[in-house]
């Protein structure tokens, strides 16, 4: 059974969402402040963390960050703000999908089993791929750059094996999307995947303004330009 952390302060709305997740057969806890929600963290595994942006002592944005620096459990943002700013401010800090209030049930549904199905088939890979000195291990779901463990999201994990498993391929924009998704109901658009791209390059390039692993291929999309081996 899948354990879900619910971080939402509106009571109403966090009981009917504890309420949909629990009758799909979801483990819940629900928290309704900062501290509450780092206390449960602490003490509980999980699986995936739904996130609202605005809470009574401090915000989403700061949590999500908490979070991350800790683990890779996949996080979604729950948020009254669409305008894009704050939409790209949420991903760029390792949020892995976000919702808009007002929400229908059935999509916040759909996306929690999207981010769920990401995890479990991480969880269940076994298989090494360097590319000098970068290292995916799967069996530790781990990013080693000069072989320190680098923090990286799901999606982050997603979009890099992609790459390394087609090393020297151009890969289109929309073949990268549907890699992100699994092929599911697409969430994010091009300007999202730029965004990945860039925290990606951010974390294994020296240099990112002048990348050496993932090129940009103008009017095609992106390859990784190193050779990758696997154990």
């Amino acid at each position: 059974m899948s354990s879900i952390l619910l971080v939402e302060d509106d009571e109403a709305l966090g009981l009917a969402i504890e309420f949909s997740l629990k009758n799909e057969g979801y483990e819940v806890i629900k928290a309704s402040s900062v501290k509450e929600a780092k206390h449960q963290f602490d003490h509980h595994p999980f699986d995936l963390i739904i996130l609202d942006i605005g809470l009574p002592d401090g915000n989403g944005y700061d949590l999500c960050l908490h979070f991350k620096n800790q683990s890779d459990t996949s996080v979604v943002f729950l948020t009254a703000l669409d305008e894009e700013a704050n939409v790209v401010m949420g991903l760029d800090i390792g949020g892995d999908d976000y919702i808009t209030k007002p929400f229908r049930v059935k999509e916040l549904m759909s996306r929690v089993k999207v981010q769920l199905r990401k995890q479990a088939k991480l969880e269940t890979s076994s298989m090494i791929f360097t590319s000098e000195n970068i290292k995916i291990d799967m069996n530790l779901v781990k990013v080693f750059k000069n072989q320190e463990s680098i923090p990286v999201t799901n999606t982050e994990y997603k979009l890099l094996l992609t790459f390394m498993m087609n090393a020297h391929k151009a890969l289109k924009r929309d073949e990268l999307l549907l890699n992100i998704t699994d092929g599911n109901e697409v969430f994010f658009d091009e300007n999202t995947l730029s965004v990945y791209i860039r925290r990606l390059r951010d974390k294994v390039e020296d240099d990112p303004k002048n990348p050496q692993y993932i090129i940009t291929q103008r009017g095609l999309g992106y390859r990784w330009s190193k050779d990758v081996s696997r154990e």
